[in-house]
């Protein structure tokens, strides 16, 4: 298979999992790695960005300048690993859709 396509289908799945997922429910108590992409996700959203692409592109690059610094975003969301972010939002889609 072609590299640049699997890598292409590899971030259009992981795109489609970070749409699915309710950030902002309030009456759902949420862990601490889910917090902080909450927070991150709504400076992102404040600011104008597209906090999806923002995300994916943080956990694919592992580039912190992907998130805002705006609410020091950045500095909550580089204190949790990258992997441990994924395995959070495969969690809750897993939870929650299947």
């Amino acid at each position: 298979m072609n590299k640049n396509f699997s890598e292409t289908q590899k971030i259009s799945d992981l795109k489609q999992a970070l749409k699915d997922v309710v950030i902002s429910d309030e009456s759902v108590e949420k862990s601490a790695i889910n917090r902080v992409i909450a927070e991150a996700y709504d400076a992102m959203k404040e600011k104008g960005y597209n906090p999806v692409n923002q995300i994916v592109g943080y956990i694919i690059s592992g580039d912190p300048t992907y998130i805002t610094s705006y609410k020091d975003a950045r500095k909550k969301i580089s204190r949790i690993e990258q992997d441990e972010l994924l395995e959070e939002i495969v969690n809750y889609y897993i939870n929650n859709n299947l």
